[in-house]
């Protein structure tokens, strides 16, 4: 059964990873405004008034991040970019993280989760996912923070290549406005389950 005859069957597994990918890159988006977004664009890093010393995060999911920014209409968020990483840094920060909320079956006690996260330089949420009209879905989205040596690692080692994709956000949205759904759904990224151990997120699944 593939991906989508899961969707539609209601059997799509409620944490999974799933992402636009290559065999070495994974992509992320993300929101900004435009001074930082476009100069990001531009020189293929993040420039100096990107704030390092701040938790920054990363989505593998198209619709939740246009979910999260308004398909770019947000203040603060109008410039989306997509982010090209390795795939070993992803999976590093994925194996560096703890969940950003505390799970009795998962964590000893409070005091424990709470060691761990200060202790880890990533952290995983998993919100539901959402569709074309921002309703939620039965299944989850990973969102993936990034804090002190991680959100390093990722301006400085992992990003492989920086795209300005607002347009094509405020193209899907002017489709949905119009209600066209179906042109506006052939024009999402095509995002797959992505192929990261069990092992890897055994500890992540809230």
């Amino acid at each position: 059964m593939n991906e989508q005859n899961e969707q539609l069957a209601g059997t799509e597994p409620r944490f999974r990873v799933r992402a636009r990918y290559t065999e070495s890159t994974v992509t992320v988006y993300q929101a900004y405004r435009p001074e930082i977004g476009r100069a990001a664009v531009r020189t293929g890093r993040f420039p100096s008034a990107w704030k390092r010393d701040r938790m920054t995060w990363i989505k593998p999911s198209f619709l939740w991040m246009m979910y999260r920014c308004g398909w770019g209409t947000k203040e603060n968020q109008e410039t989306v970019l997509a982010v090209e990483i390795g795939r070993d840094g992803f999976e590093w920060a994925l194996r560096h993280a703890c969940l950003s909320h505390y799970v009795p079956a998962l964590h000893a006690d409070q005091a424990a989760w709470k060691a761990e996260l200060a202790r880890c330089p990533a952290r995983v949420q998993w919100d539901p996912e959402r569709d074309l009209r921002f309703a939620p879905l039965p299944y989850r989205s990973l969102q993936l923070g990034l804090a002190g040596e991680a959100a390093a690692r990722y301006a400085d080692e992992w990003i492989v290549g920086i795209e300005d994709v607002t347009p094509l956000a405020a193209e899907i949205h002017g489709l949905v406005r119009a209600g066209e759904p179906e042109r506006a759904k052939g024009l999402l990224p095509k995002e797959r389950p992505y192929p990261v151990a069990d092992e890897v997120l055994a500890h992540l699944r809230a």
